[in-house]
């Protein structure tokens, strides 16, 4: 890899409450992550969506699903390097605002950056800004889950976004323009759509586009619970879902939420140079490196599914998936 060059390593939902914070408390902080460790170890920065809260709160939302770990499982996140979390999601106020806030202590105490959620609005969608052999890399996070956990100006909550509506895109769409002048690369990190569905719906792939258009380089989608496919927008990169990376949830057996995978992507102040996909697969409330039949599900999926945005993904053998964007630029 070039000197001047960055790895990033983006993956989807991390959720480590609920019985994990009991399996962690059992087998110990690294427990979760499994041998995928080394994959967190080799990059300059790790990316992830939160799925859960860390707090001591008792106080539940009204919902049918409540995520919590306790604030010592913080220790998790470091273990895997995470350099920042996006925490405007569907679960981070299931202990209402109290552990909402709770979760950003315990993540300023860890050094362990945060977006999309805050205890304002101007909070929730502030950019935040990782500085990496010269190159700044800037984040923001949004949802379009739970409108009523939306932040306000004197109310803690997320940095939410109706997709379907005009002012909240604009809205979005100036936060992106204005946040790329800051910086050299933009990421996008947005927790967005319905529980597994294959594809996203046409109004996500033409907000996509309009970020990008806007100044995102990267698009970090996560919220479906399995991966969608890949696309090369104007020599950036779309993630529609990055789906799940650890989780206690039962397992569609035709969908395969069990599977999903660590994205390597290797930037310089230009934009994207590489991209390197190994696929994961959770097992026993662990995320290991995906082998034999699992491994050929996963490649063969994720490259139908980016088939349709006519994005060409090789297969060397060690799971190798890197373009020119120049060459595949659609």
């Amino acid at each position: 890899m070039d000197s001047n060059n960055i790895t990033i390593g983006l993956c989807g939902d991390v959720m480590i409450g609920r019985s994990l914070d009991e399996i962690i408390s059992q087998k110990g902080y690294k427990y979760p992550w499994g041998n995928t460790l080394s994959l967190f170890e080799k990059t300059d920065l790790n990316i992830i969506n939160l799925e859960t809260t860390l707090t001591k709160s008792d106080k539940k939302t009204c919902k049918v699903f409540n995520f919590k770990a306790q604030p010592d499982k913080i220790q998790t996140l470091s273990e895997a390097r995470i350099t920042l979390v996006n925490i405007a999601n569907n679960h981070i106020l299931d202990y209402s605002e109290e552990g909402l806030i709770e979760t950003i202590m315990v993540l300023k105490k860890a050094g362990i950056k945060y977006v999309g959620a805050g205890i304002n609005a101007q909070e929730a969608a502030e950019m935040e800004v990782v500085k990496k052999n010269g190159i700044q890399i800037g984040i923001l996070g949004f949802t379009d889950n739970e409108p009523g956990w939306k932040a306000g100006q004197k109310k803690a909550g997320t940095n939410y976004i109706d997709v379907e509506n005009t002012d909240d895109r604009k809205k979005c769409l100036e936060n992106i323009k204005s946040s790329k002048k800051q910086v050299d690369i933009l990421i996008v990190s947005i927790h967005w759509g319905y529980n597994m569905i294959e594809e996203p719906p046409p109004h996500f792939i033409e907000f996509a586009h309009e970020m990008i258009d806007a100044g995102a380089d990267i698009i970090h989608g996560h919220s479906a619970h399995i991966f969608q496919g890949i696309e090369i927008y104007k020599s950036k990169l779309i993630l529609y879902d990055t789906g799940d990376f650890i989780d206690d949830y039962v397992v569609d057996p035709g969908l395969r939420n069990d599977l999903s995978f660590f994205f390597q992507i290797e930037i310089d102040k230009s934009g994207i140079k590489k991209l390197k996909l190994i696929p994961i697969k959770i097992h026993n409330y662990q995320a290991n490196i995906a082998e034999g039949i699992d491994l050929e599900w996963s490649m063969k999926r994720i490259k139908n599914l980016s088939q349709k945005f006519k994005t060409k993904l090789k297969d060397n053998g060690e799971v190798l998936l890197s373009f020119e964007t120049k060459a595949l630029q659609v």
